[in-house]
This record gives structure tokens, sequence and C-alpha cells, in this order.
């Protein structure tokens, strides 16, 4: 059966295509090939893995501080996909957002992988609360429940990778990827809880939002400054891998 799965995977950019190219040509499977690569090679770059201990998973759910509550909660919010994770954890059998971090763990990286749309502005029951914002709340709420000693861990961060075009227009990228708008965009999330919810809340954004931040790094990257970098290291796997991302581009407006 995978042959036959890679049989209609051919197809994809020809005329006898079955399925839309997209379905191959997307930023998902690009992430996944880049942090595939990273996986087994050595290479100084922010998606390096610190060590051989260190694993990734791809469409993975993250838990949120701000679940529901009850039945009909009007802050709650669902967990959040994360496009790709690098780290030291594990994935239990108990269904979504059940990720804890190893006790040793030195490393914890997530990633949002982008083409040509931005970063989402809101939630439903919280329209501001952008997409950065949710993801580095979330990587708080997993180091809350894995118990971490934040200090112990030597790579933590929040990256959206994007093409450079992308990132050179007037996105929402880089603007909800700045520290400042972070922290006030979960501050505001956290202000909206009162009673004993909102100082359950707000132990969480002292003892585990803030130092998240302060920690980890939140930045852009641009798929063509990856791609260089593997080439560099790899150059017959860095041109296969130019020349899918050509092609991600080409399907993917």
């Amino acid at each position: 059966m995978l042959e036959e799965v890679k049989s209609i995977l051919d197809l994809c950019d020809t005329k006898d295509s079955v399925i839309p190219p997209t379905e191959l040509y997307n930023e998902g499977w690009l992430l996944r090939l880049v942090i595939n690569w990273f996986s087994n090679n050595n290479a100084s770059h922010e998606l390096s893995f610190v060590d051989d201990e260190v694993r990734w998973y791809s469409e993975l759910l993250l838990p949120s501080q701000f679940l529901a509550r009850n039945r009909g909660d009007k802050l709650a919010e669902s967990y959040t996909h994360a496009d790709g994770v690098i780290g030291h954890f594990k994935i239990g059998n108990e269904g979504k957002g059940d990720i804890l971090l190893n006790e040793d763990a030195k490393q914890f990286i997530v990633v949002e992988a982008k083409m040509s749309s931005k970063l989402s502005k809101g939630v439903t029951n919280a329209s501001y609360f952008d997409q950065a914002s949710r993801n580095v709340a979330c990587i708080a709420e997993v180091l809350n429940r894995s118990d971490m000693n934040i200090d112990e861990i030597d790579e933590l961060g929040f990256y959206v990778i994007a093409p450079k075009k992308q990132l050179n227009k007037k996105t929402n990228l880089k603007k909800y990827t700045d520290e400042d708008n972070v922290r006030n965009k979960v501050e505001k999330r956290v202000e909206e809880y009162k009673g004993e919810s909102g100082i359950k809340k707000y132990d969480w954004y002292n003892n585990w939002f803030t130092p998240t931040l302060k920690k980890a790094k939140i930045e852009c990257l641009s798929w063509e400054e990856v791609i260089s970098v593997i080439k560099k290291n790899d150059n017959n796997y860095g041109e296969e891998l130019n020349t899918f991302y050509d092609k991600c581009l080409k399907f993917n407006g």
C-alpha cells in the first residue's frame, strides 16, 4: 500500500495528478523534510538537535492554560496544533494534548510553518489572542504540566518559518512574534479571569509564563535561510529541498 501511496504522490505536479498538488507541496511537508534533516545531521542553527535523545513530531496538540473549566465556558479555548515540535518529550496514550517533557529535558522548540498565509488573529472566545501568543502560552503550560526547572533547559523557543518575501511584506508575522506583543496578549487573557480562577491564572502567569518568555527565543526565520544552511552542509539534499520549496511556492500562490 505504501508503494501505491507513493505512486499517487509522484503524480502531484504532473498533468496526470489525481489529487491537488498542495496535498504534497505545502508548508507542512516542507517543514517535516527540514526537521527530519536536522534530526540526522549536525549544523549550527535554531532547529539543530542538541543531542541524540531529541525527537520531533508533526501536528502535535499542545495543552492550554485556558481550556474549558466547565461546559459552556465563555473564556475557553481548545488545544493548539503545533506544526512541528523538537525536544526531549514523551507523548502518552490518553489522547490530545498528552505531552510531557522528560525530567532531564534540555530542549523544547515549537515551530509554525507558513507559505502564503498569516498568523491567525485570535480564537473564538478571545479575538485578540493571536497564534504566536497562544503558542508561547502553550509552551509555558507544557513546562508547567511537566513541572520543569526552566533554567535547566538550554534551548527553548517558538519559531515561525515563512518565505523571505512574506517576512519583508507588512504581514503580521513579525508583529505578532514581537516579545512585547506576546506579553501583552497573554496578560490581557489572564486579566479576563476573575475570582479564584483569576488568582490561579495570575500564579501561572508569574511562575510559568513570565520565566518562559524571558528564556525562550521567539523569532521569524525564512525558508530560504534554513535551506541555505542545509545546502552548505548537504548540497544534494539542499538542492532537492530547494526544488520542493519552489513547487510549494508555485502551488500555494
